[in-house]
């Protein structure tokens, strides 16, 4: 434990607010201690975090593998795998065993192929390398690499119980692998061997091998040209070739071994007969219809087809494609024919692959399938074969995350624990019906919840305007509701509307999203420049959502004259006193009494129900604000937002100013521009400019400056991290506009509508988070995500580009918005993006009857601090050290039957600075976090008591103040992919790790940090990956993911009788070390294949220490699993002798009754 304490009387600094420069990685080694005024109070703060606290790792990744390319199942241990083009492999068990592996190469992954129970996994990648993974251990390793030098790999095959891997190349070669050793045998069927002399062309790649059902000793090799050839092993030649016209994409046995079936490019299934392969017995094409002239249509090819056999009914064969060219937009299919029946099923998505699960792991039995497997390009899908609809299984992994594009996450920890069982049960009653009854067929692992768990909840928005809250304790991840904002508006008419013209696709899309877990109110922030308040309720209800219009756009060259009548909120004159707004309850609401004539045509992007509308139970819509179009000029979005329900106000902010309505009265207490918050208290020196009139245009950054200096200047600037993170991002990229705003009028009103020297004028222009980023919600998602900039130019003290402050963040709390203040009071702390703080006391009325019918009033600004860098972050420790929440007001359902005994009052929770302040006297440290620097603030005092300069070559993306070992600390996100905590409130250095080389935009948009050292971010537009800082985490990892191998015994095959045996020529003597091994077949060329070793045996072990079993615990768990087959051995041996000596002893009774009898006595 490091105890920090700091005495404030005498400190001064040369600079205060400066800090030490970093380095160009990491910033400054320490938190700088400054002040800015001397204060007698003694902070005393123990500090308990220590650099040993930290650890980074990946935990879990959920939902659906992007770009899958290939997919495997072990039928005795039950487990998929699904491997992708980016080189990422997922294993798939019962629910709660799900891994992830990734190739170091990033190679797409071709192929997979089980050791069937034996824990370990194959897999051929585009590099031309084999891969052997263990997957005894929770977290797979590499223990062998076998890469290709000169040929290429296509397709690869292991026979169930063996050792040796048959691997084809592009040449047409096949080449054989040792799994145990990982090194090539000197056996190979060349391509030139295969196939007959006299043939004059290259029979193509390799595309299928396969071993007979009826002698292992016989390998079907199937070439792309349409040759196939049955390779003798022991007698190293052809048994049989056939030369078909058309090109083979795949081949299916029968499992007797008489028979096999190949599909063609052509749309059509061949069937052979080994007693005659000059010509197939039986050509079918499924879809394929005679035409008038008596030919078939052209069909498209059968990718894949299986051929399995049923003890109880006739054989199924099931195959995707093959559908017929002249039915253009139909969907991808997979057709099962059962007998004389065909279903085909229709896809959603292009299929991939699929596999047909059957009873038995040997390919010499009855198959008896009861399942498929389908892999799509974003979907997994299994298929109930028992059935004679052919279901669908309900689906338990959170495989629907991009159901619509992800556009914005939240990540809440340690919630209420009565939120999830709540949750869960409104969701479930919109489940889907109509699954297959039976228990989804991938069962295999085994997964205990962990004693390390706590509620955990993520959120994710996407670009249809859902929501969807997903319970993720324990590692796992279950969808518990979806919300869906679009059904608050009307259903926009294509093409028309403003919402059409600012976003084409997805006019509902969500950039963020703000969530009280304790009173359950949830605010969603869309990309048409609205907002959406929603209240949880357990009944349904009646009602009318009420609907606000705040003009949040400002051009101080076009001044509208107040009226005598104005009644705006404003801010007033320090010795003034508050000026209170009236309450507006027309609809839609303006923030000012009149409206100009200029104000007329305005009109939002979406139109709100005005009607009165059913709404189910959970959370049901109160209130909608929308930013309305103003003079043909769209709305800038939405870059910051808070709520808080013990004050019952939403704050909000964009690139033109700040808007503050009281949603209990349903009134907007404050619309500002930006420059006109600060009052009297600017803290730039602003340049005058030019008086010509700038009108909205298209044309870009050129009307962004009066010099190029400035234009250069501002294309190097990077987004801010709100906007980074969804917050002021648009489809479509919509310059940001201002309009015509009612600048308010109070004591300061005429003040602020003349423009001064030091007051310039306000310009239309773009905002840099605007202009830079879009959100990636079409079909163009990853081309945009390449696009993200890391440079970032120093702030400019010289203010020429004050029309782009924007509001990058809001927090509500409990503060002192003044140096003379002696008791803390609600107030609206706000960032700009260039770096500065304005603190706005506030004053609510506390009793429930006053809160609804008394305005609050909103003072003057309040103090103004500085940073360098747009301002992400704020957050708020008492001196102490302890993490002060913002107030809360308890949950109550609104919809509920009245109970006159016990009458539905408001339930606040207050954390006041000043509870624990006894020794410390009054007060609180404030601490604020910008792009580039952190700084701690003492209130009321306003003194800098430490900063920290986070980084000087990039920019920080993403910071919060959370909890981890009991303690605080500053958690950020850096755009060089760097993550970094800090202790608080003296901001040392604790952890600094390089996690992610490059960040694309998407992790940019998604990334963001919880309580108890975890954090998540969107890995690809399909999945979200979960990470740890806390060495507590890391080291109960091993507790928490399931186990991937189960001691299983594997079935024994069926006895197959002696005359089917002895006549049916199975050879079960086939030796296959002795013909591929070293003695007798040699060594093959060393510059044929590199055998690589890989890190999984050392790895494999420190994981295994690191983690509750141990290396010891597993060689115990081996000891035990060999003393049960040696026991089972002696049992077995035990009861053949028993039976030899019975054998005897009936022989010998036998001999001697018959000893003396003749021949005829018999």
């Amino acid at each position: 434990m490091k105890k920090f304490r700091k005495v404030l009387d005498g400190l001064t600094t040369s600079s205060p607010g400066g800090g030490t420069m970093g380095s160009p990685s990491c910033g400054s080694a320490a938190g700088t201690p400054t002040t800015a005024a001397p204060t007698p109070k003694e902070i005393d703060v123990q500090e308990t975090l220590v650099s040993e606290n930290f650890q980074l790792c990946k935990t879990v990744r959920h939902g659906f593998p992007y770009q899958p390319t290939a997919l495997a199942f072990d039928p005795v241990q039950k487990i998929l795998a699904i491997g992708s083009r980016s080189g990422g492999v997922r294993i798939l068990g019962r629910p709660g065993v799900d891994c992830f592996c990734q190739h170091e190469s990033g190679a797409a992954v071709l192929q997979l192929q089980f050791l069937i129970n034996e824990g370990a996994l194959v897999t051929a990648c585009a590099d031309d390398t084999l891969h052997l993974w263990n997957l005894r251990q929770r977290r797979p390793a590499i223990l062998h690499s076998l890469k290709f030098n000169r040929e290429r790999i296509t397709f690869c095959h292991l026979p169930f119980q063996s050792k040796w891997l048959y691997v084809g190349t592009e040449r047409g070669n096949t080449h054989i692998v040792n799994i145990e050793s990982f090194i090539l045998s000197g056996y190979v069927i060349m391509w030139n061997k295969a196939i007959e002399l006299s043939t004059k062309t290259h029979p193509g790649p390799v595309v299928h091998l396969s071993d007979s059902p009826k002698d292992e000793g016989k390998l079907l090799v199937g070439f792309e040209s349409g040759t196939i050839v049955q390779w003798d092993l022991r007698v190293k030649k052809a048994d049989f070739r056939i030369y078909y016209d058309e090109a083979i994409h795949s081949v299916s046995w029968h499992h007797e071994g008489k028979q096999f079936m190949c599909s063609h490019s052509d749309g059509s299934l061949t069937l052979w007969n080994l007693r005659n392969t000059s010509k197939p017995i039986q050509v079918t094409f499924p879809h394929g219809k005679i035409q008038k002239d008596g030919r078939k249509e052209s069909c498209k090819p059968i990718l894949k087809v299986d051929y399995k056999t049923s003890r109880n009914s006739e054989p199924f064969i099931i195959f995707s494609g093959g559908l017929s060219y002249d039915k253009a937009g139909r969907r991808p299919t997979l057709t099962i024919m059962h007998g004389k029946a065909i279903t085909v099923l229709e896809m959603d998505y292009p299929i991939v692959e699929f596999m047909t699960l059957c009873e038995t792991p040997y390919n010499n039995e009855v198959q008896d399938p009861y399942a498929v497997v389908v892999l799509l390009e974003k979907d997994l899908i299994v298929v109930d074969l028992t059935q004679s609809n052919f279901p669908v299984f309900e689906n338990p992994y959170p495989m629907d995350i991009h159901e619509s594009p992800v556009t914005c996450t939240a990540y809440f920890a340690d919630c209420p624990p009565d939120i999830i069982p709540v949750l869960y049960s409104i969701g479930a009653k919109h489940k889907k019906t109509g699954y297959s009854q039976k228990e989804w067929p991938v069962s295999g692992g085994m997964w205990t919840l962990g004693s390390h768990t706590y509620p955990e909840i993520i959120i994710t928005g996407h670009a249809d305007g859902s929501i969807k809250f997903w319970d993720a304790s324990a590692i796992t991840l279950q969808m518990l509701y979806k919300l869906k904002t679009s059904k608050v508006f009307e259903k926009p008419k294509p093409n028309e509307g403003r919402a059409a013209e600012l976003v084409d696709d997805d006019p509902f899309a969500v950039q963020m999203v703000s969530w009280c877990p304790q009173s359950r109110i949830f605010c969603v922030v869309g990309i048409s420049a609205h907002i959406i308040l929603y209240r949880f309720s357990k009944y349904d209800a009646n009602t009318q959502i009420v609907s606000l219009e705040v003009r949040l756009q400002c051009d101080p060259e076009d001044v509208i004259s107040p009226s005598e009548n104005e009644n705006n909120p404003c801010f007033s004159e320090p010795h003034s006193g508050s000026h209170s707004p009236q309450p507006h309850h027309q609809h839609p609401v303006s923030p000012g009494g009149g409206t100009p004539e200029s104000f007329k045509d305005s009109t939002p992007c979406l139109k709100v129900k005005d009607r009165v509308v059913r709404v189910p139970p959970g959370y049901q819509a109160e209130l909608v604000i929308q930013l309305p179009w103003i003079d043909g000029e769209p709305p800038q979005q939405i870059s910051s937002l808070d709520i808080n329900s013990a004050y019952g106000l939403l704050a909000f902010g964009n690139c033109n100013g700040l808007a503050v309505v009281d949603y209990l009265q349903k009134t907007i207490l404050l619309c500002m521009s930006t420059l006109d918050l600060y009052g009297a208290a600017d803290p730039y020196q602003r340049l005058t400019r030019s008086p010509r009139r700038n009108r909205q245009s298209t044309s870009g950054l050129t009307e962004l400056s009066d010099n190029q200096q400035s234009v250069d200047m501002e294309r190097s600037k990077s987004p801010t991290s709100d906007h980074v993170n969804g917050h002021c991002t648009s489809p479509t990229s919509q310059p940001c506009s201002a309009g015509k705003p009612r600048i308010p009028m109070g004591p300061e009103g005429p003040r602020l509508a003349r423009r001064g020297p030091g007051r310039p004028p306000f310009r239309k222009a773009q905002s840099a988070a605007c202009m830079e980023i879009s959100l990636p919600v079409s079909h163009t998602e990853e081309s945009r995500e390449n696009s993200f900039s890391r440079s970032r130019s120093s702030s400019v003290s010289s203010i020429d580009r004050d029309t782009k402050e924007a509001i990058t963040t809001l927090q509500f709390g409990e503060s002192f918005g003044r140096k003379s203040d002696t008791l803390p009071t609600p107030c609206l702390w706000v960032g700009t993006s260039l770096g500065v703080i304005i603190l706005i006391p506030m004053s609510i009325p506390t009793d429930q009857e006053e809160r609804m019918e008394e305005p609050v009033t909103i003072g003057p600004c309040g103090a103004v601090l500085m940073l360098k860098g747009s301002v992400l972050r704020f957050g708020f420790l008492d001196c102490m050290g302890a993490h002060i929440q913002s107030p809360y007001e308890v949950w109550r359902d609104l919809n509920a039957p009245e109970d006159p005994d016990r009458p539905r009052k408001r339930k606040l929770v207050h954390y006041s600075p000043s509870s624990s302040q006894d020794t410390c006297g009054e007060g609180h440290l404030a601490i604020v976090c910008s792009e580039r620097q952190a700084k701690v603030f003492l209130m009321p005092s306003q003194s800098c008591l430490f900063v920290h300069n986070i980084t000087e070559s990039s920019f920080v993306l993403r910071a919060d103040v959370v909890s981890v070992w009991n303690s605080v600390c500053l958690a950020c996100f850096c755009a060089n992919g760097h993550v970094m905590t800090l202790s608080l409130p003296s901001l040392r250095p604790l952890m600094d790790v390089n996690y992610l080389p490059l960040t694309d935009m998407r992790i940019a948009r998604t990334f963001c940090f919880t309580n108890g050292g975890q954090a998540l971010y969107l890995s690809s537009p399909t999945e979200i990956q979960r990470i740890t800082y806390s060495q507590e985490m890391y080291d109960n990892l091993q507790e928490m993911l399931g186990e991937l191998f189960t001691p299983t015994e594997t079935p024994e095959a069926q006895n197959r009788g002696f005359l089917k045996g002895f006549f049916g020529g199975n050879a079960h003597t086939f030796d296959r070390e002795e013909l591929f091994g070293e003695a007798a077949a040699g060594k093959a060329s060393r510059s044929l294949a590199q055998h690589i070793p890989g890190q999984g045996g050392v790895e494999g072990m420190k994981v295994a220490a690191s983690g509750a079993v141990g290396e010891l615990a597993r060689a115990r768990i081996a000891l035990d699993e060999r003393g049960q087959r040696l026991g089972e051995l002696e049992e077995r041996t035990a009861l053949m002798m028993t039976s030899a000596e019975s054998f005897s002893k009936h022989a010998h009774e036998l001999m001697l009754k018959c000893k003396d009898k003749k021949w005829y006595q018999f």
